[in-house]
């Protein structure tokens, strides 16, 4: 029929999962746990669901797709949430717009290629090798950014050198823009190709904000709570192009989506009210770890992917082996994230709590 889209025989070969009470649990317990992580640092939080739900069966490119999807709604109320407390630039965001929309496009056409190709375990291995990739960088260089601050903070540094942001903004390459919210003026084509990058990654593996908040930070220089706030702004316009591409093409499970948003939405309100109370350089250290742990679990399903393709051999029990060590870096960085997460809130208020007390006890023995 003219003007119909054509579903590749791999996407039709895709399941839809049975949505059981366990299943119906976990999904909404990954949205709970990956919304108070994008919250707390930007939808780039959602990175962690993506690989979860595939623990559960789910395939990837569904899994992706279910993921930028509930982005949609989750990032609206994020963002409303992030703009409350003036986090959002929303200047920037629009700067942005054109090449996210090219980077989802791009990324969303080469995952179905992919499936289409290589089917369901192949287009799996890509997910992986791509969050693998990309969460080892930003780790490496993560890590490397605190090490230094810890270094230059403690004076054994010597004259604090000039940071990576510094130095691109010294380069002055024209159109150069001001951002007031953000505080910082920067070129217009650093702006886009942050924009792309975060498309990119949104398409590709569900979230682009874990790389979307470390650029804006260390390439653009914007205050870490600035940054997450304005991502969220942006993963409203990823989550709604990318939701209506997959759709097109069937990858879009609802009931997924849904559950997923349930949980996301109480979640990522209370991860944005910790960025009022917890230090920049805290939400920095919790991503940075999480990220890691990810990482690991991604780089440990590769066997588990390729002796489904056929291309390795592995043993009954060395595959269940691996699957089961892959979850326990993936649930444990979760887990552990938003429990220091909260730990940190309840000392926080504990603190305001003890000095506001203080100040009134101080002030009835002035009156006194």
């Amino acid at each position: 029929m003219a003007g119909a889209v054509e579903i590749p025989a791999a996407v039709e070969a895709i399941k839809f999962i049975a949505i059981t009470p366990k299943i119906a649990f976990s999904l909404f317990g990954i949205g709970l746990v990956g919304g108070v992580l994008s919250g707390f640092m930007g939808s780039g939080g959602a990175f962690i669901m993506t690989p979860a739900m595939m623990s559960l069966g789910i395939p990837g490119i569904m899994a992706v797709a279910a993921n930028i999807t509930h982005k949609f709604g989750k990032a609206i109320m994020g963002s409303k949430k992030h703009s409350e407390f003036g986090n959002v630039d929303m200047r920037m965001g629009l700067v942005m717009f054109l090449a996210l929309f090219a980077g989802v496009e791009v990324a969303v056409s080469a995952n179905r290629g992919v499936l289409a190709k290589m089917g369901e375990s192949g287009s799996n291995l890509y997910i992986s090798i791509m969050f693998v990739i990309i969460l080892t960088w930003v780790t490496i260089f993560m890590t490397r950014d605190i090490l230094r601050q810890r270094k230059t903070a403690s004076g054994a540094g010597g004259q604090a050198a000039l940071t990576l942001a510094e130095k691109i903004q010294k380069l002055n390459l024209p159109p150069m823009i001001n951002f007031k919210v953000a505080g910082v003026r920067t070129s217009l084509w650093l702006a886009l190709l942050v924009g792309f990058a975060t498309g990119f990654l949104a398409g590709t593996i569900g979230v682009g904000g874990f790389v979307g908040v470390p650029a804006m930070i260390y390439l653009l220089g914007i205050p870490t709570y600035v940054a997450a706030g304005t991502e969220l702004f942006l993963a409203i316009f990823s989550g709604a192009q990318g939701a209506f591409l997959y759709s097109l093409h069937g990858l879009v499970d609802l009931r997924i989506a849904l559950l997923l948003y349930v949980g996301s939405l109480i979640g990522v309100n209370l991860g944005a009210i910790g960025t009022r109370v917890v230090r920049g350089a805290q939400i920095r250290m919790v991503m940075v770890s999480i990220i890691a742990l990810v990482a690991l679990s991604r780089l440990a399903m590769v066997p588990v992917y390729l002796a489904d393709m056929g291309k390795m051999t592995m043993s009954a029990g060395t595959y269940d082996t691996v699957n089961l060590l892959s979850s326990v870096f993936l649930y444990g960085s979760g887990v552990v994230g938003v429990a220091v997460i909260f730990y940190w809130m309840f000392l926080a208020y504990r603190r305001a709590g003890q000095a506001a007390r203080n100040e009134v006890h101080s002030g009835q023995q002035v009156s006194g």
